[in-house]
């Protein structure tokens, strides 16, 4: 497994940007896909993207396509999740995961991101 750390979380107007940071540390870990999450209050939690090990394949969900976007930096061992043209509805506790295998094993302890009207 690895260790991960979000940062970057804030209170922001509707229309703005945001850039969340995933660091990760522990043995391997650029041989990791990293995915981000988010849970809104009384809300399941929500797949939002991933990248795979490499940096060069991003997947996303339909509700951020477009707007979101997910990128990887091997050397500093972060991913970054660019989230532009910000909605009330973004509002959630943003995590990142990691996976080897089928499923996300190792996970941070989220950032909150509050999108104002």
């Amino acid at each position: 497994q690895v260790q991960l750390a979000e940062s970057g979380g804030a209170q922001v107007q509707a229309g703005e940007s945001l850039r969340l940071s995933c660091t990760a540390s522990g043995r391997a870990v650029s041989t990791y896909a990293v995915g981000w999450f988010r849970q809104a209050p009384g809300k399941e939690r929500e797949f939002v993207g991933q990248v795979n090990w490499s940096g060069d394949r991003t997947v996303y969900s339909d509700s951020v396509k477009g707007r979101f976007t997910i990128s990887r930096d091997k050397v500093k061992n972060t991913v970054f999740l660019q989230m532009d043209n910000l909605r009330p509805e973004d509002t959630a506790v943003y995590y990142c995961a990691a996976r080897r295998g089928v499923e996300f094993d190792s996970w941070g302890q989220g950032t909150q991101v509050t999108v104002s009207s």
